[in-house]
């Protein structure tokens, strides 16, 4: 997905001690339909509210009326990310007023999980559909034992870069993060006016993303009211302390990102490079068109010497609602959506999203195409070896909502701050442990 955008919201998503009001009552169990119900329940036919932001989603939604016309889906945008989650939890504690579907992003599925609004689809016959997604896509929908998704889309990180920067600068695109440290360097010097890259103080995904890489696993849910947080693991302080050293030398630059002084600056030459996720090429090509045959993409830079390990930024799953009463045509829906191979394709052309399904990730069509826009460069296959080489252990807490949301007055101001990102990290999980507790959840810190 695109980047995220995170409303300040201390959203109660459990029914524990300290959201007051009247806790949520647990949903009923999923029926446990046969494997061919799904199929008959799209075949008999049923009306579907599906709840999306997706740009041009509405092509693969008419491709699939198309295939199963007895099914209505009246597609709503009920606003992007946590606008949206608002949305969907005021109707989860009235009771009423769901989606059938709805876009729900990797790192908010387990708070609608564990809380029960969302269906569990093993019943539905999701063990089958693993193979069908990438294993970091499939593991993100995995909550507690149970599918309460299906993977629609990816973001593993690598490093898109102006070609024309760095060789006007001497620099090769860095293998390694030392490499990335000497090529900031070069380029400061080249330019003292700019930067390799900047990070979001706001943007906790970004964040999220670099710790993941580094080895940083902070993050996990150890039972139905139970979780873990360690900002101090070693991945995470590996990543603090190369990070404090770039902003302390003025080599990144902490700027809020999507903005127009943002675009600008990678626009006109400010900027060297973004770190992001594989969906970036679209966003680039958009927004500053004016900027075509200049940018390349390369692997992020490696940690240590060996496999590489990468993570993900962004991405979405579509979950069915515990409400729904259509279950069965919803789950169909969902599965079909993301996993039919022309679907797919309509999602990645029209849509932008960057596949989670193996079958087009894998496919000569789509790794060996060249991009115009990177001068005629196979971007795609780069894209798609960074999916296979993304870590595995990466978990989301069951309030990752509030957690992003308070990142800006914790790690943020010491990214603003150009100060010592370790102490940021110690307060954000401050933040986030009291919140937890708040909540009614068992803490732990520590491995």
């Amino acid at each position: 997905m695109r980047k995220s955008v995170i409303a300040a919201l201390a959203l109660c998503l459990l029914p524990l001690a300290g959201c007051g009001g009247s806790p949520t009552p647990p949903a009923a169990e999923a029926p446990r339909p046969a494997a061919t119900d799904v199929e008959q329940a799209l075949a008999t036919g049923a009306t579907l509210t599906f709840w999306s932001w997706v740009p041009g989603i509405e092509k693969a939604v008419d491709l699939f009326r198309s295939k199963y016309p007895k099914v209505t889906v009246n597609l709503v945008n009920a606003g992007q990310s946590a606008a949206q989650y608002t949305k969907l939890q005021s109707a989860v504690k009235a009771g009423s007023g769901a989606p059938d579907v709805a876009q729900i992003e990797y790192f908010a599925l387990p708070q609608f999980a564990l809380s029960k609004a969302v269906v569990d689809l093993n019943p539905y016959g999701a063990a089958s559909w693993k193979g069908l997604f990438t294993e970091s896509a499939w593991a993100q929908v995995n909550v507690n034992g149970g599918v309460y998704g299906v993977p629609q889309d990816t973001g593993p990180m690598a490093m898109f870069y102006r070609k024309d920067l760095l060789d006007r600068a001497g620099v090769k695109p860095p293998a390694t993060w030392d490499e990335f440290v000497t090529a900031a360097q070069k380029l400061k010097k080249a330019n003292p006016s700019s930067f390799i890259t900047t990070i979001d103080p706001g943007d906790a995904g970004g964040v999220d993303s670099l710790i993941w890489q580094a080895g940083g696993r902070p993050f996990a849910i150890t039972g139905p009211s139970g979780v873990r947080v360690d900002l101090q693991d070693a991945g995470a302080k590996r990543w603090a302390a190369l990070w404090t050293r770039l902003l302390k030398d003025e080599l990144v630059d902490p700027a809020a990102g999507w903005n127009d002084a943002w675009w600008q600056g990678m626009s006109g030459g400010k900027y060297a490079m973004w770190l992001t996720g594989a969906w970036a090429p679209g966003a680039i090509e958009s927004t500053i068109p004016q900027t075509k045959g200049r940018w390349r993409v390369a692997p992020m830079p490696r940690w240590d010497a060996g496999t590489p390990v990468n993570a993900e930024n962004g991405g979405s799953s579509v979950a069915v609602l515990a409400q729904s009463e259509n279950t069965l045509a919803a789950a169909g829906f969902a599965k079909w959506l993301n996993s039919d191979p022309e679907a797919v394709r309509m999602l990645n052309t029209a849509s932008g999203l960057f596949p989670a399904t193996g079958e087009l990730l894998n496919s000569p069509e789509f790794t060996d195409a060249e991009m115009p826009f990177f001068d005629g460069q196979r971007a795609n296959e780069i894209l798609a070896r960074g999916s296979a080489e993304v870590a595995a252990g990466w978990n989301y807490l069951p309030f990752q909502v509030y957690a992003n949301s308070v990142i800006k007055d914790t790690v943020g101001q010491a990214l603003a701050g150009r100060s010592d990102i370790a102490a940021g990290l110690s307060a954000w999980q401050q933040q986030i442990t009291g919140y937890a507790k708040q909540q009614g959840f068992t803490v732990t810190t520590g491995p």
